[in-house]
């Protein structure tokens, strides 16, 4: 099998749970992971144990760090914290909590590269997180160990970086030396 490093979607999250049922933003900031959503990061692990990971990314979002939690456990490896791969800023859910609130939550990561408020202030355009998974995938490109890498992320992000739509907890491979996808389906 060629080199890919592996995207992992966050596992389902309240926000996700009740927006799937009534298609409206349910106004949750920072949502956590629900019970299935755990599950979900359960399951994860369990199947990314022999893939060869080697180092995880993780959006600095509670869903993200929920799912990172068990992964980063059964590989035995620490969580690298960037706010690169956080979900477009679009619902209410995509505020974050802020980087005290996160190193009081989470005192055993390193949140030392984000500021205190991490994520934007007002939407983010597609274009915006288009630009921004193109400035990631360039950067994981230039690194050696782009093929044993593991990023925890967010759909849009996904989306942005594949071109593919994935659901909660699901995982895909994508090789960031390959071209960028050429056109993008924003539906959520």
């Amino acid at each position: 099998m060629a080199a890919a490093m592996i995207l992992l979607r966050h596992g389902q999250s309240e926000f996700n749970l009740l927006f799937s049922a009534t298609r409206r933003d349910p106004g949750l900031i920072d949502p956590k992971l629900t019970e299935l959503g755990h599950d979900q990061a359960l399951d994860a692990a369990r199947q990314l144990a022999s893939q060869g990971i080697e180092r995880i990314i993780v959006s600095p979002y509670t869903r993200t760090l929920q799912t990172a939690r068990p992964v980063a456990e059964a590989l035995g490896l620490p969580l690298i914290i960037d706010p690169a791969v956080r979900e477009r800023f679009a619902f209410a859910c995509d505020v974050g909590s802020s980087r005290p609130d996160l190193e009081r939550a989470w005192p055993a990561l390193d949140f030392s590269r984000l500021d205190t408020i991490w994520w934007p202030t007002q939407e983010e355009p597609e274009a915006g997180v288009i630009d921004r998974a193109a400035s990631f995938r360039a950067d994981l490109a230039r690194r050696q160990d782009w093929g044993n890498t593991l990023v925890i992320s967010h759909w849009g992000f996904i989306l942005s970086l594949t071109g593919q739509s994935v659901a909660n907890g699901q995982w895909l491979r994508c090789d960031p030396t390959g071209a960028a996808p050429e056109r993008l389906v924003w539906r959520v």
